[in-house]
């Protein structure tokens, strides 16, 4: 079956493996699903990640954070849909949780957490609000 949409396939994957307080997932791999584990292992959401090649397309490993059986991540969110795309202004860009969560941006420079998208003065398309 055909996945329509992977980011939200896996934010699903992630926040449903949160709920059952599973060790590691796995998600199917792509360049930019790769990016985004990237800024939340950079922003301590989750500890790691890596790229199995057992399959033709591969996939990602994720190992979750949790801390004394709570997870790291307490919400996760899909902003821009397949259906709905939502783009910001470098002035628009928005503060989850007023700085205490991050916002993952899809930028002209490539795929940004919302600080590095304000501090090159740039907008884009919002993917996903984690905190």
């Amino acid at each position: 079956m055909a996945v329509l949409d992977p980011v939200a396939n896996m934010l699903t994957i992630i926040r449903n493996a949160l709920k059952v307080r599973k060790e590691t997932v796995d998600v199917p791999a792509s360049k930019m699903i790769e990016k985004i584990l990237a800024i939340f292992k950079k922003d301590g959401y989750i500890e790691d990640y890596r790229l199995l090649k057992d399959q033709k397309q591969g996939v990602l490993k994720i190992f979750l954070k949790y801390d004394n059986r709570t997870p790291a991540i307490s919400g996760i969110q899909r902003i821009s849909k397949s259906g709905l795309r939502v783009y910001v202004q470098n002035d628009e860009i928005p503060r989850v949780l007023s700085g205490m969560g991050t916002a993952v941006i899809s930028t002209s420079k490539g795929i940004l957490d919302d600080r590095e998208a304000r501090k090159l003065k740039i907008g884009g398309e919002v993917l996903c609000y984690i905190w």
